[in-house]
């Protein structure tokens, strides 16, 4: 596709000469003769380039450059003055000019400007392209929520995302997503456009870590043969990543505790104390409190950590996410297979929900993932799935006082037990969750799929 070019000039010999030019190197021509018709022509035509005298007959070319760049901030200007006018290709040139030509023009290098000018715009777009596209992969978009609990997590995320928190500590068991929400606390905040590195601790050898983080100078050990920089220093003003932070040694969280007291740090060997601006997102599947309270874990680093903590509820836990998620999976994965599978049959539907996912969304995504390859209907049948029902969702524990069983169906059992409860907490959900020492999004889903009346509990 032909680029357009406005060329904005009131010298007629000028206008004429470019006019039958440009035609001659591909390019399709636009014309104004001052700075009025240049904005009616830049609004009507949408030029990929303009042309810009400095001196025209209403307005001056560096006035009439800001508004060029205000209304299309992409669009790429290359200033034409009058030799010797050094002073005002230097004004345009901060104002947004790609480069600047002098009168009389050099139509060899006007030729190569315009080629350069218009690459550059097209790779500019093209960069702006897949950031955008890497912002919505990463961002909200990626994170399949229904339950209550995590709309609640979701808006909490929003929140600390747009903050200026600089520490955030995300706890869960494993698989549960704790990185993917690192992900879209970075792209929904300020820093988007910054870099967003991964450290997981546990993978990386103890005597490496430090330097892994923090970097270290020539000669600071036997194969250090030139500086190199850490993490630490390379995610400046963007977020860095600590995944299985519970796994440092504790050395190393009394370092990690004065660089974010201070968002400072030496590299390893040097004397100079670099300063850093950055979000620092941790995670664990541990208990850090209790891993404190049994010395493994510094009781003032967990302070520090814990400032703005995000619980993420295991999969067993919200069960009214565990459809959703799978339909995700599948759609995300026919895909890549292009198996032409849409869901999943009503046998494994009733499989996933009475399923307790012991790792989480990660095996829920293997599982799926597995199921694809073998599967050759439209549906994912039970045969496929790696695994049968076991104590899941559908198996809370039981309440304080026992049931005789008397012969009951597991599904008996559980629906009696969940009666038993309610009838304890008096119709109260939350008190019943607590009896049963589940949640209350579980407690609501169970008690819809066995279609209980609460008025007739209470009666």
């Amino acid at each position: 596709m032909r680029k357009k070019i406005l060329i904005v000039d009131d010298e007629k010999l000028v206008l004429w000469s470019l006019s039958r030019k440009l035609p001659e190197w591909g390019y399709d021509v636009v014309e104004a003769e001052n700075g009025v018709a240049a904005m009616k022509a830049f609004e009507r035509e949408s030029p990929d380039l303009v042309i810009l005298d400095n001196n025209l007959p209403d307005t001056m070319g560096t006035e009439l450059l800001p508004k060029l760049k205000k209304a299309r901030p992409g669009v790429q200007v290359i200033m034409a003055t009058a030799y010797g006018s050094i002073d005002s290709a230097v004004v345009a040139m901060r104002l947004g000019a790609y480069d600047f030509i002098t009168k009389p023009i050099d139509y060899l290098k006007l030729q190569n400007t315009l080629k350069n000018a218009l690459e550059a715009a097209s790779l500019k777009n093209e960069i702006a392209f897949y950031k955008e596209k890497e912002k919505k992969s990463f961002g909200m978009g990626r994170i399949v929520v229904k339950s209550e609990s995590m709309r609640e997590i979701m808006k909490m995320t929003e929140i600390i995302a747009k903050s200026e928190a600089s520490i955030v500590l995300l706890e869960g068991e494993s698989g549960t997503g704790k990185e993917l929400l690192a992900q879209a606390i970075h792209y929904l905040s300020r820093r988007r456009d910054r870099v967003f590195l991964a450290i997981n601790c546990s993978a990386i050898p103890e005597n490496l870590l430090e330097s892994e983080l923090f970097g270290y100078e020539k000669g600071a050990f036997t194969d250090a043969k030139e500086q190199k920089k850490g993490q630490v220093e390379l995610a400046e003003g963007g977020t860095l990543f600590l995944d299985e932070i519970s796994t440092l040694s504790l050395p190393l969280q009394a370092k990690l505790l004065r660089f974010l007291e201070t968002m400072t740090f030496k590299r390893v060997g040097g004397l100079k104390d670099i300063e850093v601006n950055l979000r620092v997102v941790t995670a664990t599947n541990q208990d850090l409190d209790s891993e404190a309270k049994a010395g493994r874990f510094r009781r003032d680093l967990f302070f520090r950590l814990n400032a703005c903590p995000i619980h993420i509820p295991p999969l067993r836990d919200r069960p009214e996410d565990i459809l959703p998620l799978a339909r995700y999976f599948i759609h995300r994965d026919d895909i890549k297979f292009r198996k032409g599978v849409v869901g999943l049959s009503p046998e494994a539907e009733r499989l996933f929900l009475d399923y307790d996912w012991p790792g989480n969304v990660r095996e829920l995504k293997n599982a799926i993932e597995r199921a694809m390859i073998f599967e050759t209907g439209s549906h994912i049948s039970a045969q496929h799935l790696p695994f049968r029902p076991g104590p899941g969702p559908a198996a809370q524990k039981k309440p304080a006082q026992p049931i005789d069983p008397g012969g009951m169906s597991l599904r008996g059992m559980e629906k009696a037990m969940l009666l038993e409860a309610l009838k304890k907490a008096g119709g109260n959900q939350s008190e019943a969750a607590r009896i049963l020492e589940t949640t209350r999004d579980t407690l609501r889903y169970k008690i819809k799929k066995y279609k209980i009346s609460l008025p007739d509990v209470t009666n």
